[in-house]
């Protein structure tokens, strides 16, 4: 279970009051507001609206309570008890502790585990008891009890959890339930109305709420794994902490997502809720239902996307596709033909127009599948055919990265040599050629585009640059007002960054 959903739920008891006296004083103002200026410039009641002029709202009002209506009984308020096993200290580490601050440690040795309780959102997928919920939702979890819209509460087990797509089913002991009809996430567009369910802090269950889709197939924004898919949908509808495993549908009612994550300063809702679309969704959960795990395909490949930026650097006239940045040694890429460099125009004769798209279709591939891809070479047409292979922990799906010494100049960075000493230090394999960064100043090019100390610059403008030496006379070789195009290596993942020049730092 996430250390986080407990930390959220605990925001929300905090400031639950303090937000309601907040309002009041906002309500206040207003009223104070209208008392001296409305009711001083007319003293004519305001005549009621009649029906004809609101049939339109009325109609849509109409509409969305039977939307909700129909939803709510197959949403679902989960609670988890996990344990939490604290770190082991040690006697030696004891040592090493001022005699006062001993006692606060223990006497060393295994300590307790401590049990954490979270609170998150499901729906029911099955009139048989199967409940689809975010991975992070039962992370852990030693119980897991499900609160249904008639108020019972049942122990549901752990069927299985996708942990690359933050999905997990589980499952109650009960027929005849009332469950959502799938809908299509790919036929979503931003403007459309959807509704967002689940139980927000905890404490709301069964909660609604209306928005639209602000975007879809946005980006994976986690930093810790490129390798987890994307596509996400982005929705405006309320979603708040204990909202995690909800049920995001359309107009007619269909599941067309899982409510999973928000983008927020302050930890609630902001105006920027995500969730995983429903074609990852059900895919997921159909196999976990099945056999208990989900097999996902890969290929064994970094990406980026093709922008207008980079185009021109592949002899590209169209700014869509994924640039092949790193291809994984024995991987099905690597087996298949495809070099780093190519660019994915293609699969199976359908346009790819970015690496999200690639990515999120080759990870719900079963294993063995054969593809074939259309692949821009130097400009040229190429058609590789790639048996799709399994993905496990240690492999690489397709993963879509979005982002003193000798040289500082138009860059704003210092670079050295890869030696020994840096490569063990940075887990750099053997493959890995280039020139290590050592500063980067700030508000430089270099940091602009996202370079960071402990990075390794594989190739200036396409040409591999293996020494420090070599990217130094390769950037000096560059046109002045020209961008340049680097192939970086961070933390086991290749990526092209292209870079704006300062020209006037020489």
């Amino acid at each position: 279970m996430s250390e986080v959903t407990n930390q959220l739920v605990v925001k929300g008891k905090r400031f639950a009051a303090p937000a309601a006296i907040a309002g009041a004083f906002v309500l206040g103002a207003a009223l104070f507001v209208g008392h001296g200026g409305v009711n001083a410039a007319s003293s004519t009641a305001a005549s009621l609206i009649d029906d004809q002029s609101v049939s339109a709202l009325t109609a849509l009002d109409n509409a969305m309570e039977q939307v909700a209506s129909r939803v709510t009984p197959a949403v679902v308020n989960i609670s988890v008890t996990a344990k939490n096993n604290e770190a082991e200290i040690s006697d030696d580490q004891l040592q090493g502790l001022p005699p006062g601050f001993r006692q606060f440690f223990g006497q060393g040795g295994p300590q307790q585990p401590q049990i954490e309780h979270g609170i998150g959102s499901g729906v029911i997928i099955s009139p048989d008891g199967y409940i689809v919920t975010n991975g992070h939702v039962v992370d852990g979890a030693t119980q897991i009890k499900v609160t249904m819209h008639d108020r019972r509460v049942l122990n549901a087990k752990l069927v299985g959890v996708d942990k690359l797509n933050d999905l997990a089913v589980v499952k109650v002991d009960a027929k005849e339930l009332p469950s959502i009809a799938w809908g299509d996430s790919t036929k979503l567009h931003p403007g459309q109305t959807v509704l967002a369910f689940g139980s927000p802090f905890g404490y709301f269950q069964f909660s609604v709420t209306r928005g639209i889709v602000s975007a879809v197939n946005r980006p994976n924004p986690y930093s810790d794994d490129a390798r987890k898919p994307g596509a996400f949908i982005q929705t405006d509808a309320a979603i708040n902490p204990g909202n995690s495993g909800g049920a995001l549908v359309n107009s007619h009612g269909e599941l067309v997502g899982i409510n999973t994550f928000i983008i927020s300063n302050s930890g609630s809702f902001a105006g920027a809720g995500f969730a995983i679309p429903s074609q990852i969704v059900r895919a997921s959960a159909e196999q976990l239902m099945k056999n208990g795990k989900v097999e996902h395909g890969y290929l064994g490949i970094s990406m980026n996307d093709v922008t207008p930026e980079n185009a021109h650097f592949f002899n590209l006239t169209d700014a869509s596709g994924a640039v092949v940045a790193q291809v994984s040694p024995d991987s099905p890429a690597s087996k298949g033909g495809l070099k780093q460099g190519d660019v994915i125009a293609k699969l199976n004769g359908e346009k790819i127009v970015n690496g999200s798209a690639l990515q999120v279709a080759v990870s719900e591939m079963t294993p063995g599948t054969k593809i074939a891809l259309g692949v821009l070479r130097d400009g040229k047409p190429v058609t590789l055919d790639i048996t799709v292979g399994q993905f496990s922990g240690n492999k690489q799906v397709a993963s879509n990265d979005a982002p003193d010494g000798q040289q500082r100049g138009k860059l704003g960075l210092a670079v050295s040599d890869l030696t020994a000493d840096a490569r063990q230090q940075l887990q750099a394999p053997d493959s890995v050629k280039g020139a290590v960064v050592q500063n980067v100043r700030p508000a430089s090019p270099a940091e602009e585009a996202g370079l960071q100390p402990g990075d390794v610059i594989l190739e200036v403008n396409r040409h591999a640059t293996a020494s420090a030496e070599q990217f130094v006379n390769a950037v000096h070789q560059s046109p002045n007002g020209k961008d340049i195009l680097l192939l970086v290596w961070s933390k086991g993942n290749a990526s092209y960054r292209t870079i704006h020049p300062d020209d006037q730092n020489g």
